[in-house]
């Protein structure tokens, strides 16, 4: 018997009002589905705007969703309303480590001070435990003893990103969610930091969603790979053979632009627009090299499966177009 998902995603979306356009509805996150399993990394891509962070927001619910469910360990978190979750104990179960270090700390606390602060707000930890908490998980993530007096203008970003990490860790989190953690770190320092979050993912047997540009670090760090597009997942696999052998026009694009992989695809045409999106229409079609006639008259569906994508001609060989393009 198959072991039960640890996050189990359904039917979400996520629709917000467009300001000056009366009854207009942008469509960030539409009717998304997706499973982490106990001890698994999954991967979040795609180009900016495509909704993840959207998504993510949602997952830690952060946000509230429009429609759907999002069940962790068999509660239905989305049935509690975002602002009440901060309060509830299920918050330390889902934890972020967030994409600038140095936004996300407190400048007036210590290093000490922000690790320590979800230990007592969440974990109900006295401040003798919690002070021996934060001991423990500065060791784990390799954030010397001498540091955690310091505050964040004192710290390397290196440091500040360990600091993150410890905070997002002090709670014995089950599922780690990981946006950009990288990004705003330099060059020098991104691989120590990966290397230290795929070591305590190892380690703690934490779940992971891992969202990133990089498309070498997700193909590194993670068992399945999730693709995004306005909105949508438009491929998910094994991580492996997504970027072996990607199915949907989108992701192959993507994956050409890791240096070694090939001839760069450059995608031509306008993205369609993400507001009030026709049901019957491939939201790729637009900028799609084998777009067809039949894109412009059903939707295509992202079917089960071990590795599958939302397009007609998933897999095969690029066809030639056969209608005028429309962003429609």
């Amino acid at each position: 018997m198959a072991e039960r998902p640890l996050l189990q995603v359904e039917s979400l979306s996520k629709r917000f009002a467009v300001a000056g356009r009366r009854g207009a509805l942008l469509h960030a996150v539409d009717d998304v589905s997706l499973s982490i399993a106990p001890g698994e990394a999954l991967g979040l891509v795609g180009e900016s705007g495509c909704g993840k962070s959207t998504l993510v927001r949602l997952l830690a619910r952060l946000l509230d969703p429009s429609e759907g469910r999002i069940v962790f360990d068999g509660e239905d978190l989305a049935a509690i309303p975002a602002r009440g979750f901060a309060r509830r104990p299920e918050r330390a179960v889902i934890q972020m480590v967030f994409q600038d270090p140095t936004d996300s700390l407190n400048p007036r606390f210590s290093a000490r001070d922000t690790i320590r602060e979800p230990c007592l707000l969440l974990a109900g930890m006295d401040r003798a435990a919690a002070d021996a908490r934060v001991d423990e998980v500065a060791q784990q993530v390799g954030l010397p003893a001498e540091l955690l007096s310091r505050f964040p203008h004192q710290l390397s970003g290196g440091q500040k990103a360990r600091v993150g990490i410890a905070r997002a860790l002090a709670v014995r989190p089950r599922l780690l969610i990981l946006d950009e953690p990288t990004a705003a770190l330099d060059v020098s320092v991104q691989a120590v930091v990966l290397q230290l979050l795929d070591r305590l993912r190892r380690e703690l047997g934490l779940s992971t969603l891992f969202v990133s540009h990089d498309l070498n670090v997700v193909r590194l760090l993670t068992d399945r790979v999730a693709v995004m597009y306005l909105g949508k997942i438009v491929e998910m696999g094994p991580s492996a053979e997504v970027f072996r052998a990607p199915q949907h026009p989108y992701t192959r694009a993507l994956v050409s632009a890791i240096p070694g992989q090939g001839p760069r695809i450059r995608l031509e045409g306008e993205i369609s627009s993400p507001i009030d999106p026709p049901r019957e229409v491939c939201r790729f079609q637009s900028r799609c090299p084998s777009a067809q006639d039949r894109c412009l008259r059903e939707a295509p569906v992202l079917p089960a499966g071990r590795h599958g994508a939302a397009c007609h001609f998933a897999g095969l060989p690029e066809q030639p177009v056969r209608l005028e393009r429309t962003a429609a």
